[in-house]
């Protein structure tokens, strides 16, 4: 039986490891900073770490206060993280700001919308990641990135290496841009479970019909 101690672990865990997939991201950029970002999904996967996102598709009634300290406990990760992006001699906050940016001059309402879509990618890539099937994982993560679909986690970590004075100017926006983000990724985890049955690759196929 999982203790709240072992939630609080693997949740760390798991922000850690999209802290350190942004780094990669940040130090990298493009195409190849966001296949290096699948490197935080694929360790989430494969140790069953606990993500905002990738349980928000799979929860039950009951489960709501757990999914909202799995965001707290990979919250956390994010900074132990954005702590060490200090130590770094690459503009890693000058990068983040920018993708910060970006997404605040996008809109709070359109920032969410967009979320939507990050969300289903998100849940599609873990169901399949599960069964041992890694290629929507190694394409969906490039995706929703390129694609500027926000992930509040991801962002959470962009957020938190910001330089101190772009927080405080922007205070107010952010504090309705995370929210936004992680509503909207929310509706997205849970949108797959309106798929058909053959979405599920382990399913028996259906008989056909005479």
């Amino acid at each position: 039986m999982q203790t709240h101690f072992d939630l609080f672990r693997v949740s760390v865990a798991a922000g850690a490891a999209i802290g350190l997939a942004g780094f990669a991201y940040l130090a990298v950029g493009g195409v190849p900073g966001a296949v290096l970002f699948t490197f935080g999904l694929l360790s989430i996967v494969g140790y069953r770490l606990k993500l905002y996102t990738s349980r928000a598709g799979f929860i039950h009634r009951n489960e709501g206060g757990q999914l909202a300290a799995i965001f707290l406990y990979n919250a956390i990760g994010c900074l132990l993280v954005a702590l060490l992006t200090r130590a770094s001699s690459m503009p890693i906050n000058e990068a983040a700001q920018h993708i910060i940016e970006k997404r605040l001059a996008n809109g709070i309402l359109n920032s969410g919308l967009l979320s939507i879509a990050c969300g289903v990618i998100m849940t599609v890539a873990v169901t399949f990641g599960y069964r041992n099937n890694f290629l929507p994982l190694l394409f969906g993560v490039p995706l929703f990135i390129l694609c500027g679909f926000p992930h509040c986690m991801a962002d959470t970590f962009y957020i938190l290496t910001c330089p101190t004075d772009f927080l405080l100017c922007n205070i107010d926006s952010l504090l309705l841009y995370l929210p936004a983000i992680t509503v909207g990724n929310f509706i997205g985890c849970n949108l797959p479970r309106l798929f058909p049955k053959p979405f599920d690759p382990m399913a028996p196929a259906a008989p056909k019909a005479s």
